[in-house]
């Protein structure tokens, strides 16, 4: 698995919101850090903070024999119950001016919610229960939320449809560069991370602003000003185009590289309006989040001082979590709400995955995972999948070791996958962002996983990969393999109903493509792909899966760099925020 970009800041003003990846491609070579560029966390050989050194995975397996085009084996057809011997990964960082012995419990801490005038006193804390400060009246409204930001239409098109989706098969899958939005001036390093679709804007987070433009000619619809950079966004919106954003109150600069990200924000992507402003403090000192989510019409964000929720239209408070010795470490959004909450001590943390009401934070399940496991990544919320990395046995920094599937109703683990980093790709977040994880899907009850590279046929530079899928009930691997082809390699995106939505990276000489892989048989059917001229190529492979965000819909394809980063001396090259293709259709 590939290694993932470093996390967002949670503590200032030691780190920033989350920036380049730490191991680039040739095209791009990470840059120095810079003013609100994040700190790398502490190796993992550097316990402290009372954490016992690393423990090995019991479920690894001894290494194996690979078969052709990278398809591995199954081991695992049995489902292991509660008390998985897990990994002690990193430490948590302590507050200023907390000590940072082993032993030392969670504290509740009184947190203000803040907005004009108005101040609500929450305790933070985690554990059993939520308890709801907006009263009886408070009811979900009608407003779904999307796990992915992409919408589609019914209409069919002159190539018709792809069988168990909405994406129209184009006459002509030959596209064209639609438009590109040039990189912003920044005088260091600066965040960059947020795009959604809606019906009528694809938006993108700048330079401390977040832009709205039209999504096929690239003309600029409105501008929200933010007073410092963006810090994270959610991937989910709600069906009218309603999403969250974490920033900073002001610009970094030299003496003060960040000042923490304590703001909150609801945006209106299709009106270009943001609908409100949030921090939050504890005892007189503001929150840094580490990560928000939308699900239903709540935001939920989470850190190490606790959790809150708002109402996405209002602002208005709706829950926090009430149980000393826990915090809710953060949220995974879309189509249900769950969080992951932390209990227990510093070197002895035990991880809950909870199933919540979004609007009253009733807790729905409870999954306790086994001790020694300290921190998960929300993959999916509907059906419900975990990723870790237990025993630190990835081994490549990705996050990933292991898959546990639970039942939302229950809270009963249903199968735990083992995904060896040296055969799967894919990577998440799980340490500050638990809503971050990319190049996975899940659909159909399955989990789709690429394959690491492996070499192609072709020439001795060839290289390609695989897309492959695992049974949610079983834990096994049913037998559904999508090569990417020769020179190519394949990312799955997002679900189109039954289908899958994949992009193939290109070889040397070609373009990259859009298919959809049918769910039952697995067939690809290809819906677009891109220019193989140099200097189109070029631009598109800057924007490689592990360090951009790739957004497909009704035969647009929008590909955006998370962060900006000042111009070097050493290139002639400009640099895009952003670039979008479509086809003729």
């Amino acid at each position: 698995m590939t290694q993932p970009p470093p996390p967002p800041p949670n503590q200032p003003p030691q780190q920033g919101g989350f920036g380049p990846p730490q191991d680039q491609p040739p095209q791009q070579p990470p840059p120095p850090p810079g003013y609100g560029y994040p700190q790398a966390p502490p190796p993992p050989q550097q316990p402290g903070y009372g954490y016992p050194g690393r423990q090995p995975n019991p479920y690894a397996q001894p290494p194996q024999p690979q078969p052709p085009y990278g398809q591995p084996p199954n081991p695992y057809g049995q489902q292991p119950g509660y008390g998985y011997p897990g990994q002690p990964t990193m430490p948590l960082h302590p507050q200023p001016g907390q000590p940072g012995g082993g032993g030392r419990k969670f504290g509740a801490s009184a947190v203000i919610i803040t907005a004009a005038v108005v101040a609500i006193a929450l305790i933070v804390g985690g554990g059993i229960w939520y308890s709801s400060t907006s009263g009886k009246n408070n009811k979900a409204d009608d407003k779904k939320t999307t796990a992915d930001s992409t919408p589609s239409d019914n209409k069919g098109g002159t190539g018709g449809t792809t069988s168990g989706g909405k994406e129209k098969v184009p006459a002509d899958t030959a596209s064209k560069v639609l438009f590109q939005v040039p990189m912003p001036k920044v005088s260091d390093t600066m965040v960059t991370s947020g795009s959604w679709l809606t019906d009528k804007v694809y938006a993108k987070s700048g330079a401390a602003e977040v832009d709205g433009y039209d999504r096929a000619t690239g003309a600029k619809q409105w501008t929200i000003k933010l007073p410092g950079p963006v810090c994270q966004a959610t991937k989910n919106t709600t069906t009218d185009g309603r999403t969250a954003i974490i920033y900073e109150p002001a610009m970094p600069t030299k003496d003060k590289p960040s000042h923490g990200c304590s703001q909150i924000a609801a945006l209106d992507l299709n009106a270009g309006t943001k609908l409100w402003t949030k921090t939050a403090n504890s005892g007189d000192q503001p929150i840094s989040f580490e990560n928000v989510t939308v699900s239903a019409n709540t935001v939920a964000v989470g850190s190490t001082d606790g959790g809150a929720a708002f109402d996405i239209s209002t602002g208005k408070v709706l829950w926090s979590p009430k149980v000393a010795d826990c915090y809710d470490a953060g949220y995974g959004g879309g189509a249900k709400l769950v969080a992951v909450r932390r209990c227990g001590t510093y070197d002895s943390p035990v991880l809950h995955i909870q199933t919540i009401d979004p609007v009253s934070g009733k807790v729905i399940s409870d999954y306790k995972m086994a001790q020694g496991i300290e921190y998960a990544s929300v993959v999916s919320t509907d059906p419900l999948v975990v990723a870790a990395d237990v025993g630190d046995s990835a081994g490549d920094g990705s996050g990933i070791s292991d898959f546990f599937s639970i039942d939302n109703k229950t809270g009963a683990l249903r199968a735990h996958i083992s995904a060896p980093g040296k055969q799967y790709a894919g990577r998440c977040d799980g340490i500050t962002r638990v809503e971050y994880c990319t190049e996975l899907a899940v659909g159909n009850d399955r989990l789709y996983v690429p394959t690491e590279e492996h070499d192609g046929s072709g020439d001795s530079y060839s290289k390609t990969n695989e897309i492959v899928a695992f049974d949610l009930a079983t834990g096994k691997q049913t037998g559904q393999r999508a090569d990417a082809g020769d020179g190519y390699t394949v990312t799955p995106l997002r679900m189109d109903g039954s289908n899958l939505i994949a992009y193939k990276s290109p070889p040397y000489d070609k373009g990259g493509q859009i298919v959809s892989i049918d769910g039952s048989s697995f067939k690809e059917t290809t819906l677009l792909e891109n220019p193989s001229t140099e200097t189109v190529r070029d631009t598109e492979t800057s924007f490689l899966p592990d360090y951009a965000e790739i957004l497909f819909s009704e035969g647009h394809l929008y590909m955006s760099a998370v962060y900006a980063d000042k111009p070097s001396s050493s290139s002639t090259d400009d640099k895009d925020l952003a670039i979008a293709f479509g086809t003729g259709s």
